[in-house]
């Protein structure tokens, strides 16, 4: 029997091996098409999750980041073009 642990796991990980399990959870699938089982896709998960945090991925680009909106400015739309708004054209013109 193989004394490969959890941890152990996580340590030898390489990249291709991270972003492989990334995107099987996010399609929910294999690369060969087979899906993942409710357990496989939490295990997976949090084998992402833990590497994400050991090799220091950005935290923009980890697993589930939601970029974060603040009150101020940019909730009152200051600064934002209208065309960034999702204006054509300045409605006070005609």
């Amino acid at each position: 029997m193989s004394d490969m642990t959890f941890d152990k796991m996580i340590n030898q990980m390489t990249p291709a091996i991270y972003e492989s399990l990334k995107q099987a959870v996010s399609l929910r699938k294999w690369p060969d098409g087979r899906r993942l089982t409710a357990e496989q896709t939490e295990l997976c998960l949090e084998a992402v999750m833990r590497y994400e945090v050991e090799n220091n991925v950005p935290e923009e680009s980890r697993v589930g980041y939601l970029e974060r909106r603040t009150c101020g400015a940019g909730a009152t739309g200051a600064g934002v073009s209208p065309e960034m708004a999702g204006l054509g054209r300045d409605a006070t013109r005609d």
